[in-house]
């Protein structure tokens, strides 16, 4: 029988070969290779907070991954948290050395001693530089760069070029509030503003924020939209991930008035209502001003318990951000990156499937859905449950769908297999509430082993969760009271070695 490792190693969703990994970190793209950094205790399962590096990994599609050596290291001035990396092309660092691009990572500085002493600053930003695209780092000799001004939890800077005002904008997390400073040269830094008394979630620590300008689709019209990951608060439990729209003018951010009507009535707006996508930050300097951001697929109320053992801890695939707008409430929609689809080995498709109440889609290992995406319409949507279900011969189940009736999605892995690890992994059904009963609706699924993500219509709701099976989901099927009708019904098995 396979171990636990080989069972619940994902087949294509990066993972570290051992040790801990939680936040991405400093991701970049330049020359052709995506860079991905992350939160690493590379000699154990369980994190180190006291000995935390920058683990690196890199990719030239955003999907095939290959680990490197960590990047960043501990020293006697802390551990290194979370943070970002910025492609300085124009050298306004003056680390360049005249032939090579200057990379320039930004993190913090966690002085464990200090934390330990009751001391509330052991918090403080630091950089560091590579000449060799991210392969050895060089840390600033007059680090730290931002020394904390008495605030316990100041961390995890994400930093941007904001050309318009020819200025490096730093957003940091300060307890439940966002911070944001400016400078010219990376070094010195001013402080801009503060964001976020009084709105959105505050259930915890507002950490890895990340802000960035983006057009609204289809439109000249440009917004900027701030991501603010909370843990706890999350809607369905510990660790989420909450945006807001606006406007940036180079020193504050203040939500648009028709997003401020929205909160007013959805309190929230979660980048993805399921209970792991943590962390969720976006690449610097990708082409064609895409915006492409990657999560941690685990979540803080039981990422330590996980039952794996020489590593812990996931990305969720990479994403591309769009905003739309209609005519009472923006949205963020995320979904997979193209790359993804050039890794279809075989697949099966059928245009119109009509039944009642059962339909099956997938059976005898047809496809082999540890490594697949799902594509379908429902159509003729009544008031009923639409429930999709995937099994094993264990008798173990993974069951989501559509409430039709009381207007919610819904994810239930509380059967799908092992979850006596943590009474929090499987204590709850996720729900994501929809506005009205839906006419049709989109599903686009990936499943890897031992999760899935879920893009309904188009991206508007993402769901996202893990799970532990005892032997893989064979079998797919469609449940409901009312008729089922779906068209264009595609699901490809992926190769990715």
């Amino acid at each position: 029988m396979a171990t636990e490792e080989q069972m619940y190693r994902p087949n294509f969703h990066f993972t570290p070969k051992k040790g801990w990994m939680n936040d991405p970190n400093g991701m970049f793209y330049l020359n052709g290779t995506y860079h991905l950094f992350f939160q690493h205790t590379p000699f154990q399962s369980v994190p180190d907070f006291s000995k935390m590096h920058w683990g690196h990994a890199i990719s030239n599609d955003l999907i095939k991954w290959e680990e490197l050596t960590p990047a960043i290291a501990y020293d006697e001035k802390g551990a290194i948290f979370s943070g970002s990396a910025v492609v300085d092309k124009d050298n306004t660092s003056g680390f360049g050395d005249g032939k090579n691009v200057p990379i320039v990572a930004i993190f913090t500085y966690h002085d464990m001693k200090k934390e330990q002493a009751g001391a509330i600053d052991a918090q403080s930003q630091a950089i560091a530089y590579s000449l060799d695209n991210g392969k050895t780092w060089t840390k600033y000799s007059n680090n730290p760069v931002l020394k904390n001004p008495g605030i316990k939890d100041f961390r995890d800077p994400k930093v941007f070029w904001d050309a318009k005002r020819e200025q490096w904008v730093m957003g940091l997390a300060a307890q439940d509030r966002q911070h944001f400073y400016g400078s010219k040269n990376l070094k010195d830094w001013t402080f801009l503003s503060e964001f976020g008394k009084d709105v959105g979630g505050h259930g915890g620590v507002w950490e890895c924020p990340d802000l960035f300008p983006i057009k609204v689709a289809g439109t000249d019209e440009e917004k900027w939209v701030l991501i603010v990951n909370i843990n706890p608060g999350g809607s369905n439990g510990g660790s989420a991930a909450q945006y807001f729209v606006g406007d940036f003018d180079g020193k504050k951010f203040e939500m648009d008035p028709l997003f401020t009507k929205q909160l007013q009535k959805e309190k929230v707006a979660w980048l993805d209502m399921g209970r792991d996508n943590y962390a969720s930050v976006s690449f610097d300097n990708v082409p064609d001003n895409k915006r492409v951001i990657i999560g941690w697929m685990s979540n803080w109320d039981y990422a330590q318990q996980v039952p794996t053992n020489q590593w812990r801890g996931s990305t969720t695939i990479a994403r591309e951000l769009k905003l739309i707008k209609k005519e009472d409430h923006y949205s963020l929609i995320s979904t997979p990156v193209s790359e993804l689809e050039k890794y279809t080995s075989k697949s099966i498709k059928k245009k119109k499937i009509r039944a009642n109440e059962n339909i099956t889609l997938v059976k005898d290992n047809k496809i082999d859905l540890t490594k697949a995406v799902i594509n379908l319409n429902l159509k003729n949507l009544e008031a009923e449950t639409y429930t999709f279900v995937l099994s094993n011969k264990e008798g173990e189940s993974l069951t989501f769908g559509i409430n039709n009736s009381d207007h919610y999605l819904f994810l239930d892995r509380t059967k799908s297999g092992k979850n006596n690890f943590s009474e929090k992994f499987a204590s709850t059904i996720t729900k994501a509430i929809l506005d009205a009963n839906q006419k049709e609706a989109s599903f686009k699924i990936i499943l890897d082993k031992t999760s899935i993500e879920i893009f309904f219509n188009n991206g508007e709701k993402v769901i996202t969760e893990i799970f532990f099976n005892s032997s893989p989901f064979t079998k797919l099927d469609v449940v409901s009271k009312g008729k089922i009708e779906i068209e264009d019904l595609e699901i490809n098995q992926l190769n990715i070695n």
